[in-house]
């Protein structure tokens, strides 16, 4: 089935398209729906998650009958004179703008949390959700807002959106629903995905995939920077950093290095 964005009034997004699903035969049609996103905000000290529309004005119908899903809503006496007015318009994607879409919608057409690890220095080490699949697209990180801005493509039309982010220190906390646009049912309680965070660092190979889940007394090996070729057990986890003891000067020396310098050891390694 091809994929048609849908332009509407901003904020009559799930108006339309409820009414599309009231008024189309189901075999003419198979989804139709407006994307959202998560976004993560403190309010009053407590880690809430927003679900906002991720193309305001926009909603979206994949059919492979776009002429009759358009005479079926000619027959509905508010949409006859919209449409015969020329203002409504079933504008198709490319298959790769719609091939990207359903990469980063989940069932119920939200863009999940990414959970994104750091350096501590404003650059990127690890990145599990969503924005895994942005590449290129990604413009820039808001870290103290908790999230990225990805510029895509929508109809042949170049848009910048906006994903949400969760930090190490983030994942700790608990977290609550704040402001929900979509409709769907949301528990008392936030519970993250599977975006594989867990309040630990994450330690990637320098070809940027994911390796293992590192821990206090794991035994590592330094793969890079001054402390190359040491073989030494992990005191402390701590966001993307890991503190390891080197043995200088005749005694024990704490030392912090990025989980990208250093490669957890099988046992007996």
């Amino acid at each position: 089935m091809l994929w048609y964005a849908i332009q509407s009034y901003t904020g009559k997004e799930e108006q339309l398209a409820e009414m599309i699903r009231r008024v189309v035969p189901e075999r003419y049609y198979g989804e139709c729906f407006v994307p959202y996103f998560e976004r993560l905000r403190c309010w009053r000290q407590q880690n809430q998650v927003h679900i906002l529309r991720l193309f305001p004005g926009y909603l979206f119908i994949s059919t492979d009958n776009i002429e009759a899903v358009f005479q079926c809503l000619k027959m509905v006496p508010a949409m006859s004179k919209i449409l015969t007015a020329g203002t409504f318009e079933f504008t198709p994607l490319y298959d790769s703008e719609a091939e990207f879409l359903e990469g980063i919608l989940d069932a119920d057409h939200i863009v999940r949390l990414t959970y994104a690890a750091t350096d501590g220095k404003g650059r990127v080490t690890y990145l599990s959700g969503p924005l895994e699949k942005c590449g290129g697209r990604i413009h820039d990180y808001k870290f103290r807002d908790r999230y990225a801005q990805v510029r895509l493509t929508i109809a042949g039309q170049e848009k910048t959106v906006r994903m949400g982010i969760i930090l190490n220190d983030d994942v700790r906390r608990e977290m609550a629903y704040g402001k929900v646009e979509a409709h769907i049912p949301t528990p008392e309680k936030y519970a993250l995905g599977n975006t594989g965070t867990e309040p630990l660092a994450l330690c990637p190979h320098g070809n940027g995939k994911l390796a293992v889940m590192l821990q206090p007394g794991d035994r590592v090996a330094v793969i890079s920077g001054a402390f190359e070729g040491i073989v030494t057990v992990i005191h402390e986890v701590r966001n993307s950093m890991v503190s390891i003891v080197v043995h200088m000067f005749d005694r024990e020396m704490p030392v912090e290095l990025s989980v990208g310098e250093v490669r957890k050891l099988e046992a007996g390694g």
